[in-house]
């Protein structure tokens, strides 16, 4: 009796320090139906034995439940959205995480679990009708962050068929076009991909894009190609942004799977996001009939009402990938001892990790202001760049210092933060760059264009 005795006192402590979702995170490990059970067939004298034991004596060390979400932003949502939120953690942290390293190391997308993505009922998440779930933005942010958090590889998958795909036919496909796509885009049953990116035009698609596209007749023809475009090696359909040679103006065109004259080359030997298929496309003189173009994709400014839109969902994902980095280490400086002890309780590596953490927790609550502007109509450009600026630079931070307390074991797959030290590179750079991020607010705050 006496283990059993001290395994009850240990788990009273810690049932005293930890909340619901704490708590149902330990039932999954723990059959507290059969703890109780076998309190419940104690004797008066056992009991009462075990109840001295409770309240004396030195109360154990409890080591805390390891939540990089330190200002309890989470808890802000609503019990629906809360309960889709850990619902998302649950299918990350039981389909995704046991095989994101395989699949990382062998750069190919574990197609198995589309499926299983679909049944969350999560994809279209902010949009209205159509099948899709109308929630609000800040339940978006917080979905990438989830997925962000155990693969930024996944979240970025999600964030193209969701946000991008889906978002340039909700806000710029007529009618026709929205009731094609959009409930089999939301089930997953077809995936998007969005082809804006190209060789030579990467920062300066505002400037002019060589991608062609030449109307005849009732048809449209297509010229050039797109880099990075990531879903494409197995879209259904992509989001191809062209120039008119007629009037100037960029236009979008949905690209159906296995049209004449498109061709996709996957880009091989990725030093980051390794799971995402990002294609090279190559458009010969690729016909899309006039019913296939974007009704409502009339400029430039057009694309970027799309951009504007996912840009804080890329801010979020880098606050997932730093989570993930922040929670992989705290739990390995934890673990790992070295002269006796837990390296967690040596000073310096204490100030790492208070150092990831504010830097973490000032990243959560810039976006989740974020998302309420957003929700409120209150989004612009500035507001959306300064968050991609700021989270994409502080995640770098946070993933170094992750690396770095975990010493020359930080650099292997099975801790995860290489992976994550590795992703964060591309956040930095996607979505638009740090230096054109940086400009736009510039811009704002000053009324004057450093654009060149």
């Amino acid at each position: 009796m006496p283990d059993f005795f001290q395994k009850i006192k240990n788990a009273y402590h810690l049932f005293k320090s930890i909340d619901m979702e704490q708590l149902n995170h330990l039932s999954q490990k723990i059959d507290l139906a059969e703890v109780m059970k076998t309190v419940g067939k104690l004797n008066d004298e056992q009991l009462a034995g075990l109840m001295k034991m409770l309240s004396s004596g030195k109360k154990s060390k409890i080591v805390p439940f390891t939540d990089g979400d330190f200002y309890d932003i989470g808890h802000t949502l609503n019990a629906d959205e809360r309960a889709i939120q850990l619902k998302v953690r649950a299918f990350m942290e039981t389909e995704i995480k046991p095989i994101v390293n395989e699949y990382w190391m062998k750069a190919e997308f574990p197609f198995e679990v589309i499926e299983k993505f679909a049944a969350l009922n999560i994809c279209g998440v902010t949009y209205k009708g159509y099948g899709c779930p109308a929630q609000s933005f800040l339940m978006e942010g917080i979905l990438a962050m989830e997925m962000a958090r155990v693969d930024v590889s996944m979240s970025t998958f999600f964030g193209v068929q969701s946000g991008l795909a889906m978002g340039s036919i909700y806000l710029l496909g007529s009618e026709a076009q929205k009731q094609e796509w959009l409930p089999q885009m939301q089930q997953l049953k077809k995936i998007g991909a969005f082809g804006l990116t190209e060789p030579e035009v990467g920062s300066a698609v505002a400037g002019g894009l060589t991608m062609k596209a030449k109307r005849v007749g009732d048809k449209w023809v297509l010229n050039g190609q797109k880099k990075w475009i990531g879903n494409a090696t197995f879209a259904d359909v992509i989001i191809i942004w062209a120039q008119d040679v007629d009037d100037h103006h960029v236009k979008g065109f949905l690209v159906r799977k296995g049209n004449p004259g498109l061709q996709v080359e996957k880009i091989q030997d990725k030093m980051a996001l390794r799971i995402v298929q990002n294609g090279l496309i190559t458009l010969t003189d690729c016909e899309v009939v006039e019913s296939d173009r974007l009704q409502n994709a009339n400029s430039f400014k057009d694309t970027a009402r799309v951009l504007q839109m996912t840009r804080a969902g890329v801010a979020w994902q880098a606050v997932g990938c730093a989570r993930g980095a922040y929670e992989s280490a705290i739990k390995y400086t934890i673990q790992r001892k070295q002269f006796g002890r837990p390296i967690a309780s040596f000073q310096l590596i204490q100030n790492h990790l208070v150092e990831m953490l504010a830097n973490l927790t000032a990243m959560q609550t810039m976006v989740h202001r974020l998302s309420q502007l957003q929700d409120s109509g209150q989004l612009t450009d500035e507001h959306a760049s300064l968050a991609k600026v700021f989270c994409s630079t502080r995640t770098r931070d946070v993933v170094s210092h992750a690396r770095e307390v975990m010493g020359g074991n930080g650099i292997l797959m099975e801790h995860d933060v290489a992976r994550f030290v590795a992703d964060a590179e591309a956040i930095y750079s996607y979505e638009g760059t740090k230096e054109i991020n940086t400009l736009i607010v510039g811009r704002a705050i000053t009324g004057m264009s450093a654009f060149v």
